[in-house]
């Protein structure tokens, strides 16, 4: 348990650093980008991300050296402290290393197991999305709600893929497949992080995905559920970072959703 001006002050580093690794990524992007691949030829990292991560956990650890920190480019550090910052330095690096502007900056602190705060920040919009466990979610410091559309019809769907979609594990395709064939509207953006903001301040009604890592969702997670939102697995659990397949919605049309999901 940690104290509400402990949070706020976690949190105005990470909307500090969040600004700050993107306004520096914004400004790279327009250069040449050093592009090199990862697990396979779709999995991208550029040498921003790798920047990002390692000017993050650094300046992180000049305030707390004893937090831990967990980043998707590799960095982490473990201790006792029960505290983790966990770090996407570049969320969407495909679309970023082709110059699409539909990316962002994502830190989320961890106290106990527990998202206690995160800030989403996409500087291509200047839009920064914060939230603080009980605090209600905010964007540019006003706050935000998910959407309250409960008609099947008139609702926006996101998802997202792995890079190696080819496997089809859990059959993401046939579950994409299957909102459509209900004649659902689903886009695919390419950067879960920015599909739970948009979903918190109801741009979509619903988001669901099969894989994501921690930082993928660590921020977004509790952004989507300060924001009046609705988050389990494909199962209907409550939702952990920690595991696969997430169904995040405006809670109206959360039930459309893992019906739909679990009839594949």
């Amino acid at each position: 348990m940690i104290s509400n001006s402990e949070s706020k002050g976690y949190l105005d580093l990470a909307i500090r650093l969040s600004r700050e690794a993107g306004i520096f990524a914004l400004a790279e992007q327009s250069k040449a980008l050093r592009i090199e691949r990862k697990t396979n030829q779709f999995d991208l990292v550029t040498h921003v991300d790798k920047r990002n991560e390692e000017y993050i956990q650094s300046e992180v650890a000049k305030i707390y050296p004893d937090h831990e920190y967990l980043g998707e480019e590799g960095a982490s550090t473990k201790t006792n402290s029960g505290i983790r910052w966990i770090v996407d330095p570049i969320d969407g690096t495909i679309n970023f290393a082709h110059g699409l502007p539909i990316w962002c900056v994502s830190i989320g602190v961890e106290v106990g197991g527990q998202i206690e705060c995160g800030a989403i920040y996409d500087a291509t919009r200047d839009e920064m999305f914060t939230a603080i466990r009980g605090g209600g979610a905010h964007l540019n410091g006003k706050p935000i709600h998910v959407s309250e559309i409960t008609d099947h019809g008139l609702s926006l769907f996101v998802t997202g893929f792995a890079y190696d979609i080819a496997k089809n594990e859990d059959k993401a395709i046939e579950r994409f497949d299957a909102f459509l064939h209900r004649g659902l509207l689903v886009r695919r953006l390419g950067s879960a992080a920015l599909d739970l903001c948009y979903t918190a301040c109801g741009r979509f009604d619903g988001f669901f995905e099969a894989h994501l890592a921690p930082w993928d969702s660590a921020a977004g997670s509790l952004i989507v559920c300060e924001a009046g939102g609705m988050i389990t697995h494909y199962d209907g659990s409550d939702y952990s970072i920690y595991r696969k397949g997430i169904i995040a919605s405006n809670g109206l049309q959360h039930e459309l959703m893992k019906d739909i999901i679990n009839s594949v």
